[in-house]
């Protein structure tokens, strides 16, 4: 069996763009991978075709052979660009791989160890500003069995953060806590924003409200800033989405930067590359929970994954989407009493509908986290959850 093609396709997903890969080969069998960048998406496909010549007429079982040769016959390593090409189409030729065994991709990496994982919410907020809205969104939210919720209460701020700021999201996080009580894990999320200074200024005002972790408390470029808020800050701190590559990994945990992994599958190296890290973590008793806010092929890539890596800690998904989420694949996420089932299907499970990806053609979007409307993340009056057993639940 040899591929034959590699296509790449991007659609509007409202708050960013989605980059589907798919992989056919000369059998007739073909694959799904995600590669969603947000705003890179013309280097990204870009980087697609240029891999081609280095992909076409391998065969897709051979998978550990691509990433190696690839990487290896690229003089200008890592980054997101080049990194999320090569995840994009690794995923794709799993799918292959399992969908030839009639396998699961968790079945032939070392196979189940957990028949479903905690989940933790994320776009449960949508519109949310004040405190009152995200109490109120938070009170819903729980209501229908969910027991973690992330989000981002910082507003504009960037690096540094003002009284009236740091007050107003201490308001936030208070008035969530108070709404849903103290069994509920709460998960602040900073999106890269702050300095030491700052970030740790907020851990400390912050820690009153018992949060599970403090999510990339300061920008990815310089590890031993973060290693240097992980060693004073009296919140756990998680990272991971801007790393690359093992590589980029093993100086992560010689700093001992993280108390908590978040490796993005689809900007690592994909997902033999996310398992390698995920044991490197594993070695140094430090858990991992991948970074999961985009496409619905990602999200079953990484239920995968969660299946059968041991340091699996909590599953983060986007609890609502826009009504296309439903339309453009089969996909069909099992939710029940705060948790998600691993699928069985061969392959990754799910099949990705392209005739559908044309009603949404791409879009440019512009990242919003600093013009403080980091919550309007889905389009209005078209909200959606999407989960097998709130199919009947309004948002």
């Amino acid at each position: 069996m040899k591929i034959t093609a590699v296509k790449t396709f991007v659609m509007d997903a409202f708050r960013t763009n989605w980059t589907f890969v798919k992989v056919e080969t000369d059998e007739g069998l073909y694959g799904w991978g995600e590669a969603s960048l947000g705003t890179q998406e013309g280097a990204l496909t870009g980087c697609v075709e240029d891999l081609k010549r280095l992909i076409v007429g391998r065969d897709p079982r051979e998978i550990e052979r691509m990433c190696f040769e690839v990487y290896r016959d690229i003089y200008w390593k890592g980054g997101p660009v080049l990194m999320s090409a090569i995840s994009g189409i690794e995923m794709a030729m799993w799918d292959i791989t399992g969908k030839y065994f009639n396998a699961p991709v968790y079945a032939l990496m070392g196979g189940k160890m957990r028949d479903s994982v905690r989940m933790y919410a994320n776009a449960w907020f949508v519109g949310a500003r004040s405190p009152e809205e995200f109490a109120a969104a938070a009170r819903k939210t729980v209501a229908l069995g969910v027991t973690a919720l992330k989000w981002d209460p910082f507003g504009k701020a960037h690096m540094t953060i003002g009284n009236r700021e740091l007050g107003h999201a201490s308001a936030i996080v208070g008035a969530v806590r108070e709404t849903v009580g103290p069994e509920v894990d709460l998960l602040i999320e900073c999106h890269g924003r702050f300095n030491a200074y700052t970030a740790l200024r907020i851990a400390r005002e912050l820690q009153q409200y018992n949060i599970m972790l403090m999510e990339e408390p300061c920008p990815p470029d310089n590890l031993a800033v973060l290693a240097e808020i992980r060693s004073r800050s009296p919140i756990p701190i998680s990272a991971g989405e801007r790393v690359y590559t093992k590589f980029g990994f093993e100086e992560l945990f010689s700093r001992n930067a993280v108390d908590i992994v978040q490796p993005d599958i689809f900007h690592t190296g994909g997902m033999f590359e996310s398992k390698k890290i995920a044991a490197m973590a594993e070695a140094k008793h430090i858990p991992v929970s991948f970074h999961n806010p985009s496409g619905p092929v990602s999200n079953a890539a990484i239920l995968q994954l969660a299946a059968c890596t041991p340091n699996f800690l909590i599953h983060e998904i986007m609890l609502t989407d826009g009504s296309f989420r439903k339309r453009i694949t089969d996909e069909c996420v099992e939710f029940d009493r705060g948790c998600i089932r691993i699928p069985d299907r061969p392959g990754l499970g799910i099949e990705v509908k392209e005739s559908v990806l044309a009603e949404y053609p791409y879009k440019p979007r512009n990242l919003r986290h600093y013009t403080g409307n980091v919550t309007d993340i889905r389009p209005k009056d078209d909200t959606v959850y999407y989960f097998k057993g709130l199919e009947h639940e309004t948002f």
